[in-house]
């Protein structure tokens, strides 16, 4: 069975592992607050000083950090992942990073003699802990067939879309979409509670019919119990719509309801939302 090795034990990080241990993989680990691993650890993962050192224990490589710069550096920084003897190894990145810097990731792994994915998920906190994610590939199929029976054990939906950036290409389009789904939610609850209306009665009934939606049956039950906590950060979902905008851009394609969604989280950020989850966004309505 292959050594797997997994770096950024986040909100969905952690229940992916907790997946992988179920499976009885041997499964190293590092982050860059080590208290954030001690439940997995207490469960049969090991403990390792940086990624470089993961690498050498691991045939299979997760990542799963914040922002693109936080890949550079776990993939080209002081004792990255890359400066070690990588041959034969894969590295499968979760995080929702560029379109680039997937591609420059799968180059360099070739060049060293391995190979890389990039992989990033849909399904927030729900999805980790449930083991039904869905998750968008891009890279070699070859890679894609070695890594499919992993990545099956913690997802529900999983497709390889092309080469390598063609992952991180779909969940800019999931992305456009959430940011769609996001402000149509919000806006519904704001206009149904402002009629008067029972707002449990209104999502248990728009669920059942065209206005259903995974953002209305996950984020508005939690909205209602006033619950912001983060299945997926204001902050990150930010860095995401920056990154649509930006690639939106170099395609010269306008996208007016995801320039409106990015204005408004931004507005919630400004507000001192920004470590809350998306669903928090009703907040620039209701205090």
């Amino acid at each position: 069975m292959k050594r797997i090795g997994f770096i950024g034990t986040g909100v969905m990080g952690r229940s992916i592992v907790e997946h992988l241990l179920t499976n009885k993989f041997e499964v190293t680990v590092y982050n860059r607050t080590k208290k954030k691993t001690d439940d997995l650890i207490a469960l049969g993962a090991v403990w390792k000083d940086s990624p470089k050192e993961v690498a050498d224990e691991s045939d299979v490589i997760f990542t799963m950090v914040g922002y693109p710069t936080d890949v550079e550096s776990v993939y080209y920084g002081e004792n990255a992942l890359f400066q070690t003897d990588i041959n034969g190894k894969l590295f499968i990145d979760l995080t929702t990073s560029t379109p680039s810097l997937a591609e420059k990731l799968y180059h360099t792994a070739v060049e060293k003699g391995g190979n890389a994915l990039d992989a990033p998920v849909s399904g927030g906190d729900l999805g980790a802990k449930s083991g039904k994610l869905t998750i968008m590939v891009g890279g070699d199929e070859a890679s894609f067939l070695e890594a499919e029976p992993i990545l099956s054990l913690f997802s529900k939906t999983l497709e390889r879309h092309g080469p390598a950036g063609s992952g991180q290409h779909t969940k800019m389009a999931n992305q456009i979409m959430v940011a769609g789904t996001m402000t149509g939610m919000t806006e519904m609850l704001v206009y149904a509670r402002k009629a008067g209306l029972d707002l449990e009665k209104v999502i248990r009934t728009l669920n059942g019919g065209a206005a259903s939606n995974w953002s209305l049956a996950n984020y508005g039950p939690r909205i209602l119990k006033e619950d912001y906590s983060p299945g997926f950060f204001v902050k990150h979902f930010i860095k995401d719509l920056k990154i649509v905008l930006d690639e939106a851009e170099k395609m010269e394609l306008t996208l007016p309801g995801t320039e409106k969604a990015n204005e408004l989280y931004n507005q919630l950020q400004d507000k001192g939302f920004e470590n809350e989850g998306t669903q928090a966004l009703i907040r620039l309505w209701w205090e």
